[in-house]
């Protein structure tokens, strides 16, 4: 199996629920699902529900609270044993063999509004649904046996219990202890885990074992391990009469105190809720293009959410809640679907994260591990305006708002010299050894993409930040506050005119050194997003001439079908494919591939120069929409040369969140 965009899904033509019909053909199982709960738990795998990725898992669950995930129950063996025949369902990669047959079976997947597939046998079918429960570290697993006789169904949990960005290999210390109470079965294998209990509606035969050697297959090549030893408590065996629902619950704490079968209905009514169009309504009954990928897009960006809005996931399945992300993926998941107090309950999470006067990068790491970002303090600016402005005026989320970025606006002004400060011109100065701007890739903790110095995007970010700092002192009557927010702003401005057009390439330089005019100084003319972005955060830095290079550069060296390239090709560090090793992939990171999410800044500036190009951007936005890597999730990036192979991580909230806000809020395309 290979990353690829390819899925066996139509797309939202065929309705926001994904469905593939696999009829038995491992190729068309290739394709990734994804299901989440509101805690940051979830499941996922291929449709053939062989793990390629050492992250997979059916329920991969929080358990601490820096929010590292484990997996928990990995596989769930099934075998099938009916008018003397018996069935193997799983489909796993061992070395040097075929895939296990279990896939041959397998006649469809679907997403409709949980997943499920349906094996077919000559005398009958096996349907299996899959729930994460909501409020809980959990999963329910539901199956089906529609035959015209009574069927046996084994039912063996594999359990690696290890973090997910670990592998596990045999050893002698799971504990062997299992504790059996009428329906339910509770063990704990590792003592520093909590106990995992399976309540179940059939006869549980412990007999703990290892399975050995089962494969990832797109790790191998990244990573110098890819093959993994699981340990299974034993076996449960479940009479299976036909068209009765067996279910299996899976939970690390408590389990819920309703029926499987009614958790599953609830589950089901919260999915099916995230369609703009569960309510019925006009805008819904003629679908367009459009108003099909926005449910889409709207369903899967519920999936990102934690809580009830109190954080936002950057992505599956490894990255958890970024200050940048969240903030630059608000206006999409909250504010297009119409949820301001969600908005505002993700705000106040990141207001809670400000250190040292500037918000943290990451704020689900330990005390220790806090790091300051300064482009995501200066987001905060901007999209926390858009926030307090929409929906009903909340006076007091306001004030919180507004206390942050002055604590903000005065650590800049008021620097010491370290991580930022001002240039004698008034320019933001990005001192930090470390990064502090979303190409915020590294190695060995050094920056592989490092732009030190003064960053073209953070300019204009600062400047509308002076800006509304100085409209917001204004409204509560700070007048020394207001003088000098705008005092800061016209001479960001000026400096900003003077400084960073370069001639010979009619174009912003990307970053420049503080001190210029002297030996030591330097200037980067390589062509990035990054003037893209400042042209869609500021216009005003731009004349109408600058402003259309801009764009003519982007869509000549930078825009693909899939996103904008990271850097022009033909520059000596352009990387048009990627590497195979994680350290490959994430050295080349930001030289040369392609992002999803930077196609709402192009649609911005686009717009900007010609707004009469709204047509043609709202096809451009819906094909990458399209491109949708694990089933109805936009992924993070992909090579900058054709085939444009698929990079990164497979479900990343921006890329959904950014495309859905283009959509609705700059190209008009749908109203949710």
């Amino acid at each position: 199996m290979s990353s690829s965009h390819c899925s066996g899904w139509a797309g939202p033509k065929d309705g926001p629920w994904p469905q593939v019909h696999v009829g038995g053909d491992l190729e068309r199982a290739e394709a990734e699902w994804l299901a989440t709960n509101n805690l940051g738990a979830y499941a996922m795998s291929t449709v053939a529900l062989m793990h390629t990725r050492r992250q997979h898992g059916l329920l991969v669950s929080h358990l601490a609270e820096d929010f590292r995930r484990h997996v928990v129950l990995s596989h769930l063996e099934m075998t099938l044993e009916v008018a003397g025949r018996t069935y193997r369902l799983s489909t796993h990669q061992f070395p040097n063999m075929a895939p296990t047959l279990g896939y041959r079976a397998l006649e469809s997947f679907t997403f409709d509004p949980l997943p499920r597939w349906v094996y077919r046998f000559p005398v009958g079918t096996i349907e299996r649904t899959l729930c994460l429960v909501p409020d809980r570290q959990a999963v329910v697993l539901a199956t089906t046996w529609s035959g015209k006789e009574t069927a046996r169904l084994s039912l063996r949990p594999l359990m690696p219990m290890r973090p997910a960005h670990e592998l596990t290999s045999e050893h002698g210390g799971m504990l062997q202890k299992v504790t059996l109470r009428a329906g339910e079965v509770e063990v704990q294998p590792v003592a520093h885990l909590p106990p995992v209990l399976f309540r179940h509606s059939g006869v549980f035969m412990g007999s703990p074992d290892w399975w050995r050697k089962f494969e990832y297959l797109d790790d191998r090549g990244r990573f110098s391990d890819f093959q993994e030893d699981m340990w299974s408590p034993g076996l449960f065996e479940l009479t299976m009469t036909p068209r009765v629902t067996n279910y299996l619950l899976v939970s690390v704490g408590p389990p819920p105190d309703v029926s499987p079968a009614e958790i599953v209905m609830d589950a089901a009514q919260r999915r099916l809720r995230a369609d703009p169009a569960f309510e019925g309504g006009a805008a819904w009954a003629e679908p367009t293009p459009a108003t099909a990928y926005a449910r889409a897009l709207s369903i899967a960006a519920e999936g990102f959410v934690f809580g009830d809005g109190s954080a936002v996931i950057a992505g599956y399945p490894w990255l958890d809640v970024w200050s940048r992300d969240t903030l630059l993926c608000i206006p999409g998941i909250f504010l297009a679907r119409k949820q301001s107090d969600r908005a505002r309950s993700s705000i106040r999470h990141l207001l809670r994260n400000v250190r040292d006067g500037l918000l943290v990068s990451r704020t689900s790491v330990p005390e220790a591990e806090l790091r300051p970002c300064l482009d995501s303090s200066l987001w905060l600016f901007v999209i926390g305006e858009r926030v307090v402005e929409a929906g009903e005026p909340d006076a007091t989320f306001h004030n919180e708002w507004y206390r942050c970025i002055e604590t903000i606006f005065r650590r800049i002004v008021d620097s010491d010299g370290t991580i930022v400060w001002l240039s004698v011109e008034g320019l933001l100065v990005n001192g930090a050894p470390f990064p502090l701007t979303w190409m915020d890739a590294e190695l060995g903790g050094v920056a592989a993409t490092p732009r030190r110095g003064l960053a073209v995007e953070l300019q204009a970010l600062w400047i509308v930040a002076c800006d509304i700092m100085k409209r917001f002192a204004e409204r509560v009557g700070d007048v020394a506050l207001a003088e000098s927010a705008f005092l800061h702003g016209e001479r960001a401005l000026a400096a900003f005119a003077q400084t960073f057009w370069c001639y010979e390439t009619n174009h912003p330089f990307d970053c420049l050194s503080e001190q210029r005019g002297s030996a030591q100084a330097w200037a980067d003319p390589s062509i990035r997003p990054n003037a893209l972005i400042a042209l869609a955060v500021a216009p005003q830095l731009f004349d109408d001439v600058q402003a259309r290079e801009i764009v003519a550069r982007a869509e000549d060296l930078l825009l693909t079908a899939f996103g904008v390239r990271t850097l022009q090709p033909g520059h000596p560090a352009y990387t048009g494919r990627a590497g195979e090793t994680f350290e490959e992939r994430q050295a080349c990171s930001h030289q040369g591939p392609a992002w999803t999410h930077l196609l709402l800044f192009y649609v911005r500036a686009k717009l900007a120069v010609s707004p009469d190009t709204r047509d043609e951007l709202t096809s451009r936005v819906l094909r990458a929409a399209q491109s949708g890597r694990a089933l109805s999730y936009n992924g993070q990036s992909v090579d900058g040369d054709p085939p444009h192979r698929a990079l990164g991580i497979p479900a990343y909230a921006m890329s959904t969140a950014m495309l859905l806000e283009a959509l609705v809020f700059d190209l008009g395309a749908v109203v949710l």
